[in-house]
C-alpha cells in the first residue's frame, strides 16, 4: 500500500496552535519529530548549519537534503528554515534571537557538542527558564557520546538478523514519535497549575532506547523463532503462492480453525496442532496451490486475515 505522509501523521491539526519550534537536528529522528509538531499546529524553524562559501544559495545543508532531497522536502514542509554558524558569535547572535521567542528546542548533537556551542539544557535553561528542550542522543547516559546510527542502535538490541538491513529506519522512527511525546508531556506539565507551571523541562531520548522499546516483543519471546508470532504458529507466516506470496496472521483460535478449514487440515485449531511441522507442511502445500488472486477471494469471503505480495 502507498500512501502520502499526512496518512500516517494521525494528528489534531490545531493542538500546538501558537507554540513556537525551533529544531537544530539534522538527517531523520528530529526533522521527523518536528514534521509531526509542525502537523499538530505548531509553528517550527529549522537552523541549519551555514553553507559552505561558494556553494549554491539555497541548498540544504542537513546531510539529508543532501542524499535524498524529496524526503528532505516531506519533512521539511512548512518549516521555516534558516542557516548560521553556531560557532561564530553572528551565528550565536541569531541563534539567541530566536530562542527569545522560542516555546521549544530540539537538537541532535551530543551532549559535549551541545556544550561547546553553549546550547546544552543547564545552560539554555538559566537563560529562558521557561523553554521545553528535547535533545536526541545515540545512547542514554555515560553512553550519549559514543558514535553511532540507527542500524548500530538496532543491533545494539538484537534487532539484527544475520546480514541483511532492516527494512526500515525504527530507531530513528521510533526516536522521532518518543521526542514529539515528550515535547508534549513538558508543555502539559509547563501548563499545568502548581510548582511546575510555567517552567521549562529537559528531556534526553536516546535512540537505542526507542529500538529498544520497538524491540519488546521480541525481548518478551514473541517474535523469536519459538514464538507463536516469530514462526513457530503456522497460521502467522508469509507463504509462497502461485504468483507470489501471501502473508497469513490467522493467530487467533477462530481464525486458525477458518484457516484449517480452508486448507484441509483436521482437528481443533490448539496450540499444539498450529505449531507442528505437519501443519506447517500442511499450509505451504495448500498456499503453493492457489493465486493472489484466488486468495484474496478467500480471504474476503472466509473472513480470513491474509494479505497477499508480488
Amino acid at each position: 500500500m502507498n500512501a502520502s505522509t499526512d496518512t500516517f501523521l494521525n494528528v489534531i491539526p490545531n493542538a500546538l496552535k501558537g507554540v513556537r519550534v525551533l529544531t537544530l537536528a539534522l538527517n531523520l529522528p528530529g526533522p521527523a519529530a518536528v514534521m509531526r509538531l509542525k502537523a499538530m499546529g505548531a509553528q517550527c524553524t529549522k537552523l541549519e548549519p551555514l553553507a559552505p562559501a561558494g556553494s549554491p544559495a539555497g541548498l540544504p545543508t542537513d546531510p539529508m537534503g543532501q542524499y535524498k532531497p524529496a524526503a528532505y522536502a516531506t519533512l521539511h514542509k512548512g518549516v521555516k528554515v534558516v542557516q548560521a554558524d553556531l560557532k561564530s558569535a553572528a551565528g550565536q547572535k541569531r541563534l539567541h534571537q530566536i530562542l527569545a521567542r522560542t516555546d521549544v528546542l530540539v537538537t541532535s548533537f551530543r551532549p559535549s557538542a551541545l556544550r561547546k556551542l553553549g546550547v546544552d539544557g543547564a545552560s539554555l535553561l538559566k537563560q529562558y527558564p521557561g523553554l521545553v528542550m528535547v535533545a536526541i542522543v545515540g545512547a542514554p547516559g555515560a553512553r550519549a557520546e559514543e558514535p553511532g546510527h540507527d542500524l548500530t542502535y538496532m543491533a545494539d538490541q538484537g534487532l539484527v538478523s544475520g546480514l541483511a538491513l532492516p527494512p526500515s529506519l525504527f530507531a530513528d522512527m521510533g526516536g522521532s514519535l518518543l521526542t514529539s511525546e515528550a515535547v508534549l508531556q513538558a508543555l502539559l506539565l509547563r501548563q499545568r497549575p502548581g510548582r511546575a507551571s510555567g517552567k521549562g523541562h529537559y528531556m534526553e531520548i536516546a535512540l537505542s532506547d526507542a529500538a529498544g522499546y520497538l524491540g519488546l516483543p521480541h525481548q518478551w519471546g514473541l517474535t523469536t523463532a519459538d514464538g507463536s508470532v516469530g514462526g513457530a504458529h503456522a497460521g502467522y507466516q508469509v507463504y509462497r503462492c502461485k504468483d507470489g506470496r501471501v502473508a497469513v496472521a490467522a493467530l487467533e483460535p477462530h481464525f486458525a480453525a477458518r484457516l484449517c478449514e480452508a486448507a484441509g487440515i483436521k482437528g481443533e485449531a490448539t496450540r499444539k496442532l498450529m505449531h507442528a511441522p505437519k501443519t506447517h507442511e500442511a499450509m505451504a502445500s495448500f498456499f503453493a496451490q492457489h493465486t493472489r488472486r484466488q486468495l484474496d477471494k478467500l480471504a474476503a469471503d472466509k473472513d480470513l486475515p491474509f494479505h497477499t505480495l508480488k
